[in-house]
């Protein structure tokens, strides 16, 4: 007759095992999760640098539009200015 501390012991050992068994398919799964994440991220990276051309031609074109307008905007101001500066000097003679 089987004892029920042996019979406890070997559900233990069967439960065990079926935990080990468990815990090797979910590694194996994220182990293959984890590796389509990595191509992708991959492929986001390739992709993206292809893209960082045309992100530099657009900060450059844009640079050039703010030099000019800050170009336009002095001369309209000193251009003010020169006139206001004009009428202050006649109304100090």
């Amino acid at each position: 007759m089987i004892n029920v501390v042996d019979f406890l012991g070997i559900l233990f050992y069967i439960a065990l095992i079926v935990l080990v068994i468990v815990l090797i398919v979910l590694v194996v799964k994220a182990i293959q999760t984890l590796n389509k994440v990595d191509k992708t991220l991959d492929d986001i990276n390739e992709k993206s640098s292809k893209l960082d051309g045309l992100f530099h031609i657009i900060d450059n074109t844009t640079d050039v539009v703010v030099g000019i307008s800050d170009s336009i905007v002095s001369f309209v101001v000193s251009g003010i200015e020169s006139i206001v500066n004009r009428k202050k000097v006649k109304k100090d003679e």
